[in-house]
């Protein structure tokens, strides 16, 4: 029986309750990789546990810097670790509070600083001098590669995304350690839906979303989580500081 393509890697996923990191999490288990799955989510974490035998869940708040060293001190060294919390704050410069700003960044930007700090030195010392170990950053096409309308919070944020990915790629191409930052369009999630939802007119809202990609149609999960096994896996081992974009042709 041919093995996965992940077998034997230890995968870590944050957000993996819904959306892309859940989608991720199931993709990479049916690839062969033993998969810790963390969210905030308990209720979710556990529906998601019961779909695949080689999936462990663990509730983390990747705000809460304690509680990430606290789960990087129980778990083995990772081989793969997927930083996919975030969120999306609506709005221009001047419909953006600070609070708005303070929590875009600490989310979308401080959690990856926390995560990889607490489990980069493992990380390092399992990887070997080939490019074994990979850290996958959520970036998103709306950031340093394109500008989208009321997106001021949220496009700063994945920006400093990518320019972290390529700082940690930099810093440790030759210990065995890559970082790339995955940067899709616009993806048909929970969190979509529920930014469709509160529009004022949430049908145009949907037509407008669609009407982003040249193809003609939103992204789905199963569209997002091919390109995260590619960079968990081997095959991209020549692969380090790239921004990766899955957008259905709108940086044409």
């Amino acid at each position: 029986m041919a093995q996965g393509r992940l077998q034997g890697k230890t995968v870590l996923i944050t957000a993996a309750a819904q959306g892309i990191g859940r989608a991720s999490a199931l993709a990479c288990a049916i690839e062969g990789a033993h998969v810790i799955a963390t969210d905030i989510d308990a209720q979710y974490l556990a529906t998601l546990a019961r779909e695949h035998s080689g999936i462990r869940v663990a509730q983390l708040d990747v705000r809460n810097g304690d509680a990430v060293m606290a789960l990087a001190g129980e778990l083995p060294a990772l081989d793969v670790l997927f930083n996919c919390a975030g969120m999306v704050a609506n709005g221009s410069l001047l419909d953006c509070s600070e609070a708005d700003w303070d929590l875009s960044f600490d989310l979308n930007v401080k959690s990856m600083f926390r995560m990889t700090r607490a489990f980069l030195p493992g990380m390092l010392a399992k990887a070997g001098a080939d490019g074994s170990a990979s850290i996958i950053n959520m970036a998103s096409m709306a950031s340093s590669i394109k500008g989208f309308a009321n997106r001021c919070a949220y496009g700063a944020t994945k920006a400093a995304v990518i320019g972290l990915t390529k700082s940690l790629a930099a810093d440790y191409v030759k210990a065995g350690l890559r970082a790339n930052a995955l940067c899709p369009g616009t993806v048909d999630t929970p969190s979509l839906r529920g930014r469709i939802a509160s529009a004022a007119d949430p049908v145009q809202a949907q037509k407008d979303f669609v009407a982003r990609q040249p193809m003609g149609r939103l992204a789905s999960v199963d569209d997002i989580t091919p390109m995260v096994v590619y960079l968990a896996s081997d095959e991209s081992r020549f692969v380090t500081g790239q921004t990766l974009l899955v957008d259905g042709g709108v940086t044409i």
